[in-house]
């Protein structure tokens, strides 16, 4: 089955308005579907719509999970990416720190979660000349 990013949008959209009326709007899977949506806005290349987004999710995440949570390291990892492709690289490494630190603390140095995060930390050093 293929659809159109609109398509893909519009059944985000709804999914997202099913869930908050049946979870309420700080559920996790609520957070879960604007992360999917911001997804979908960085691939039409709507980098601002995506971290608005983001930004809703993560708001949720916290609260619902806790400032520590590996899902919540994802978020601020996603965050990161986008600011890392808008050349705001800064943000993006502040943004990385913030994962990392979370992964490490809940999951360990080993984690693969860790290890891409100190891969994306190094393509922004890489990109700047460092």
């Amino acid at each position: 089955v293929s659809c159109s990013f609109a398509e893909a949008l519009e059944m985000h959209h709804i999914s997202v308005s099913a869930r908050s009326r049946a979870y309420g709007p700080d559920d996790v899977d609520v957070a879960n579907t604007y992360n999917n949506i911001a997804l979908v806005y960085i691939n039409q290349g709507q980098n601002e719509m995506a971290l608005e987004l983001f930004e809703k999710c993560l708001v949720i995440q916290i609260k619902a999970l806790g400032e520590n949570h590996p899902d919540v390291a994802d978020t601020y990892n996603n965050i990161a990416s986008v600011y890392a492709k808008q050349g705001k690289d800064e943000m993006a490494l502040e943004q990385y720190g913030k994962s990392l630190a979370i992964d490490i603390k809940a999951l360990g140095e080993d984690h693969p979660d860790v290890a891409d995060t100190y891969n994306n930390i190094a393509s922004v050093y890489a990109k700047q000349g460092k």
